[in-house]
């Protein structure tokens, strides 16, 4: 199994805009994070975790050319905006299944209509995403690309996100704690993804790095990567000051599940 990273950044992405600090001017390829979005691949095909506002320009830069399902975490903009997109796949091998939490659906069909509704049809010479919403339950694993995903719920201040754990990989973005069914789900995976947004100053819905590093050692994964970075670290200082077995994601990086 592989896990690419394709975006590392917040919902802001790095460079900020008009922001001038050490990290947005950096000359390390690895401190340009896009928007959150990832993509697990094993034997049976590839899964696209969310789609985020680069998403066009993350699969290019990755050379990923097809995608069998996706995966959406939560409704938030940052990780849904890039859905037409998708389009790309859709036209050349038809209906893409979409796994999302029963309680975002409505929203996902009410923000892309267009999409969803089959009375909303493109011009002619023209086209549009096609997607199949199925509904994913907590603690009800779901079989996708010949792999058994179970999605793990974490609060995101006043909503939730879907996360998973599929083999020996555990996979959660915007998470502000992992409650005790979500530790126990994840416990002992071999790698580890979490958010982390900076180091210190508590955040009311996302961790801090001091916070992932704590979840991490519940869990006891081997290895931890961090994403969803902000500009307020540089991945230099990350590599620094982070524990064995902790790293900093960055855009393109491409991991090794046994």
């Amino acid at each position: 199994m592989k896990l690419t990273f394709l975006g590392t950044g917040t919902s802001f992405g790095i460079p900020v805009i008009g922001c001038d600090c050490a990290t947005c001017t950096s000359t390390d390829p690895r401190d340009k994070r896009t928007r959150h979005g990832a993509v697990v691949e094993t034997d049976g095909g590839r899964l696209l975790v969310d789609t985020p506002t680069e998403l066009r320009l993350q699969l290019l830069a990755a050379g990923i050319k097809a995608v069998d399902a996706i995966w959406f975490t939560h409704d938030h903009a940052d990780h849904i905006h890039g859905i037409d997109d998708v389009r790309a796949f859709t036209v050349r091998k038809g209906d893409l299944t979409a796994y999302v939490a029963a309680e975002y659906r409505s929203a996902l069909e009410q923000h892309f209509r267009y999409i969803f509704d089959d009375s909303i049809q493109p011009p002619k010479g023209s086209s549009k995403p096609r997607l199949r919403l199925v509904d994913m339950e907590v603690g009800k694993p779901v079989d996708i690309i010949g792999e058994s995903f179970l999605p793990v719920r974490v609060p995101h201040g006043d909503c939730a996100v879907y996360g998973f754990r599929v083999g020996g990989l555990g996979y959660v973005t915007d998470a502000k704690t992992l409650p005790a069914d979500a530790v126990e789900a994840l416990r002992g995976v071999d790698v580890l993804v979490l958010n982390a947004l900076w180091f210190g100053k508590p955040h009311a819905s996302h961790f801090n790095i001091e916070e992932a590093i704590e979840a991490a050692r519940a869990v006891g994964a081997k290895r931890t990567y961090l994403t969803h970075l902000t500009h307020r670290v540089t991945h230099a200082e990350l590599e620094r000051r982070l524990p064995q077995g902790v790293y900093p994601a960055f855009d393109g990086l491409a991991v090794e599940i046994g």
